[in-house]
């Protein structure tokens, strides 16, 4: 059984197959019971494709206990950018509104901006996803996710300066409308209030512990599980080394790797080290990936789409057993 925890998120790099495994791993669970939300957060969209169902970004019901949405970084990052137009409207002068949003549609091409978008609804989505039982994470290739599981720590600290700085801007009003009054001019909206009454400064409160909040659920063992899907191949089991070792840095439990296609493995070069272990420690796979468990899953014929197949998948992989990466051989 791959979903030993509630949440769980599967990665690996592009075309290694982690869509198939994570929805055949849902899946499974749903039919055997628990009300289970897949989540896709990679834009290419297989998870309507391996379902033969167009999704978006609404859970929409697959079966009785199975419900799945496809999140659109591209979609979250204009629907954030609106709100925080928003916001700002309330607490800038009319007079600076036009520079103000100008300069919020330049961010939004900045480095990140998806990502932090992603993450926010990321973590609405955990807040939200209390009638569920199972939450499944189908992620975007290794890079673009790593980066996502990055942020909360990064965020959470811009965040915390960007209130410090309104609350001095809070204080700063305050003091001036003592010494000129409460009709006096120039202020922005807001900068005299009470945290209270700032609704710029409470959005920022919020979303601050929102990621708080989400990154307590990540680090947590005891609810959060990561799983690798790759190939026998020699660049995905680098690039999972890698991530490895990236998120044990973000402290975000590792509960595995699911080997797909385990029977394909290539003919290595004469004196190449072989792709995974092979009974013995190579740079390819070492300590990093030889301690933790894995399952895995054959070639299988025709291609994975709809139900009956998906669930071909998650019988493939509860018939495997999780052993030591000796298991594949060249």
């Amino acid at each position: 059984m791959l979903l030993t925890r509630r949440v769980t998120f599967f990665g690996g790099k592009g075309g290694v197959g982690k869509t198939t495994i994570a929805a055949a791993a849902a899946l499974q669970e749903a039919d055997s019971g628990m009300r289970t939300l897949l989540v896709s957060t990679d834009p290419a969209h297989s998870t309507s494709d391996v379902f033969g169902i167009r999704f978006g970004d609404e859970a929409t019901s697959v079966t009785s206990t199975l419900d799945v949405l496809e999140l659109d970084p591209e979609r979250e990052a204009e629907r954030y950018i609106a709100t925080v137009k928003d916001r700002l409207a309330e607490a800038v002068p009319p007079r600076l509104i036009a520079e103000v949003e100008r300069q919020i549609d330049i961010a939004r091409f900045s480095p990140g901006a998806e990502e932090a978008a992603l993450f926010e609804r990321f973590a609405r989505v955990l807040e939200e996803s209390g009638a569920y039982r199972k939450i499944v994470f189908d992620t975007a290739p290794t890079g673009h996710t790593l980066r996502l599981l990055g942020l909360p720590e990064q965020m959470a600290a811009w965040m915390s300066g960007m209130i410090q700085r309104r609350r001095k801007v809070g204080t700063l009003g305050r003091m001036w409308r003592n010494v000129a009054g409460a009709a006096a001019p120039g202020q922005a909206p807001g900068a005299g209030a009470s945290d209270e009454e700032d609704k710029l400064l409470a959005g920022l409160i919020e979303r601050r512990e929102r990621f708080i909040r989400a990154r307590s659920v990540l680090t947590d063992p005891g609810q959060t599980s990561f799983i690798f899907v790759l190939t026998p191949r020699r660049l995905p089991v680098l690039e999972t080394i890698r991530a490895v070792a990236t998120l044990r840095k973000y402290d975000i439990p590792i509960g595995g790797i699911v080997v797909n296609r385990a029977d394909d493995v290539p003919s290595e070069p004469d004196g190449a080290p072989p792709v995974i272990g092979a009974g013995r420690s190579s740079e390819f796979s070492g300590a990093v990936l030889a301690d933790l468990p894995h399952w895995e899953v054959p070639t299988l014929a025709g291609d994975v789409i709809g139900l009956d197949a998906l669930r071909t998948v998650a019988r493939a992989v509860s018939s495997s057993t999780s052993v030591g990466l000796e298991g594949l051989r060249r």
